[in-house]
């Protein structure tokens, strides 16, 4: 049964625990997965919904259902999702706190503080965060560094901090060493543009590179490449996505492209964009995939059938490791319910689903 109350705009729905049968049941080890909501700033509407892949069955915001003792939305601005072992972890950025849950029905284990936290990586027995450290300020001055935390995924306490740039995001591991993305993006209009290099070993940044101003995500490959997004200035600079070889210790390759989401499954990068144009006053959308072997943009898109056009603000990207089929959520007005497109792997659309407000991050579980 649909459920949803309904004021006085079409958009403006307001969705209770749900659930919305929709595609094909698919047996496999990938058993489905979680979409993080992030809520608009302020709204404290933070929201995850699921997807099984075994039943075809959309559940929205079972954060509520799961956890009935708690208040039922996860907080303000849900910013990453990773699942680890047996552990969901959901970083709450304007709520400082990491959200740690079951993976198997995300019941609430704990709640990690970490100010202003980003983004999250997994290695060994750690959970490695970003954060911006500081308030949410924006002023060309802002002096407060930001830093990577490192959570013991058993005890889950932070047990080690290690300093970074201004406003660090995205981040991955990659060999002996995490590279960190500082975008700078408190202190517009002087934004950060290098990669921190964390040794894993000692837990200190032993090496500084220079990528683009303005970072965003990072993805680390199976050839020890490093692929970073940038947003730009939003004016003269545009976005791009920078390609660092580790073992030759140099940028090999950069494509003009928007990246604001980023999926690598096996040797392609698949990538969404929403850029702003200052010019036309209009956001820029882009759908590419990438052979990052052969460090190609290839000719056809995740999308070859022309609905590209129905769909407002991509926002994320998910591959299926199994069925490979591509999933793309829309943020339509950042403002109310959004939706989830899923593509065949040929890039025909084959179902879409209402979501939370701004669907931004994927984990699957079971694979």
């Amino acid at each position: 049964m649909l459920l949803a109350l309904f004021s006085c705009r079409e958009d403006d729905i307001i969705f209770i625990p749900e659930e919305v049968p929709t595609g094909t049941p698919v047996l496999s080890d990938v058993r489905g997965f979680y979409l993080l909501n992030e809520g608009n700033m302020g709204s404290n509407k933070s929201t995850l919904d699921y997807y099984n892949l075994l039943t075809a069955t959309y559940f929205r915001n079972i954060y509520a259902s799961a956890n009935p003792s708690v208040p039922k939305e996860l907080g303000d601005v849900g910013n990453d999702l990773g699942v680890y072992g047996s552990k969901l972890y959901a970083v709450i950025n304007c709520s400082n706190k990491v959200e740690v849950m079951r993976a198997d029905d995300a019941v609430r284990i704990s709640s990690i503080e970490i100010p202003n936290c980003r983004s999250i990586a997994f290695h060994g027995r750690y959970a490695y965060v970003t954060s911006y450290a500081g308030p949410v300020e924006i002023r060309p001055d802002y002096s407060q560094l930001g830093f990577v935390a490192k959570i013991d995924t058993v005890t889950l306490q932070v047990v080690d901090r290690c300093i970074v740039g201004y406003q660090p995001d995205g981040l991955a591991v990659s060999g002996d060493n995490i590279y960190v993305a500082n975008s700078g993006g408190y202190r517009v209009p002087n934004y950060e543009n290098t990669l921190s290099v964390i040794s894993l070993a000692s837990f200190s940044v032993t090496k500084t590179i220079a990528i683009a101003p303005n970072l965003d995500n990072v993805i680390a490959d199976r050839h020890g490449r490093i692929w970073v997004s940038n947003r730009g200035d939003y004016y003269d600079v545009m976005p791009s996505l920078t390609c660092y070889d580790t073992r030759k210790n140099r940028i090999v390759a950069t494509f003009p492209i928007g990246a604001s989401a980023m999926w690598l499954d096996d040797d392609t990068l698949y990538t969404v964009g929403t850029s702003w144009n200052a010019e036309t006053q209009s956001n820029v959308r882009s759908y590419h995939k990438i052979d990052t072997e052969a460090l190609q943009i290839e000719e056809k898109g995740p999308i070859t059938d022309g609905t590209e056009t129905e769909i407002r603000v991509p926002y994320a990207i998910a591959v299926n490791p199994v069925t490979k089929e591509v999933y793309i959520t829309d943020a339509r007005s950042y403002l109310n319910p959004g939706y989830l497109h899923c593509y065949s792997p040929e890039g025909i659309r084959q179902w879409s689903v209402r979501t939370g407000d701004i669907p931004a991050a994927f984990a699957f579980i079971g694979q």
